[in-house]
């Protein structure tokens, strides 16, 4: 790890920006699974609205069908959507937080971010309200 009084790098600054980038682009995934959960769920009950109105419609024959066949299927087998946000957070998701944090604790003393504040130093104009430079990341 860096000491205080150095800071890594170009090529390693580059390098631990596209690690964390890699990150980010697997926690938008991760939101993305969970809003595939929600709208799933969403779906599942949607269907039982279905089945309701097909029933009174006189249409018992569908509705016993939909509800039979399709409300509580698993979407994978074996599995509903909690079942893959559980696996996925708790195998692919921490391991990959886990590396990361390791990797940026080890070369930039846990500034997972230090890519992205070298370019706020750049491009920020010194003593005016609204470009303070702030706390370091971290």
């Amino acid at each position: 790890m860096p000491d205080s009084s150095s800071e890594p790098d170009e090529a390693t600054v580059d390098a631990v920006g596209k690690l964390v980038f890699a990150l980010e682009t697997v926690e938008q995934a991760r939101g993305h699974l969970y809003a595939f959960h929600h709208l799933t769920g969403t779906a599942d009950f949607a269907l039982g609205e279905a089945v309701e109105a097909l029933r009174k419609a006189g249409h018992a024959d569908w509705a016993d069908r939909i509800e039979t066949e399709l409300i509580g299927l698993n979407v994978l087998p074996e599995r509903w959507t909690f079942q893959l946000i559980e696996e996925y957070d708790d195998g692919y998701y921490q391991a990959y937080r886990d590396m990361t944090r390791d990797v940026t604790d080890d070369l930039t003393g846990g500034r997972r971010h230090l890519h992205e504040e070298r370019i706020k130093r750049s491009r920020r104009t010194e003593g005016r309200p609204g470009h303070e430079m702030g706390r370091p990341s971290g």
